[in-house]
């Protein structure tokens, strides 16, 4: 394998302040029909994640499903503002997962709802 090919897996994963918990989140759904023609480059619209949530000290797995768009939508109808950024450049998607800098971009609607906790 050469190094262009290498993914390490410390990239795609993100850790609460604490490091009691790690995040994954996997691309599931992307839309399509809206194009990106700004200034920021190469970008693509998120609809639904996979966020995979591991606990460091009993190693449960848990998994979740998130409709971005729709957190987003009820965000704006509930408190007339959305913090949430579902554009993500497609160099930061690598198999399907997106760069661990990237989470709380993508989370942050989600966790001001209280759809997600840590």
């Amino acid at each position: 394998m050469d190094y262009e090919g290498y993914l390490s897996d410390r990239e795609l994963i993100s850790r609460d302040a604490f490091h009691k918990k790690q995040l994954k989140i996997k691309v599931i759904e992307i839309n399509d029909n809206i194009r990106d023609y700004s200034k920021y480059g190469d970008r693509v619209l998120i609809n639904k994640i996979l966020l995979i949530i591991q606990n460091l000290e009993t190693d449960v797995i848990e998994e979740k499903e998130i409709d971005i768009e729709e957190l987003e939508n009820r965000m704006k109808k509930e408190r007339l503002f959305t913090s949430s950024n579902r554009w993500v450049p497609r160099s930061e998607i690598r198999n399907k997962f997106i760069v661990g800098h990237r989470h709380f971009f993508l989370l942050s609607d989600a966790i001001s709802l209280d759809v997600i906790s840590f």
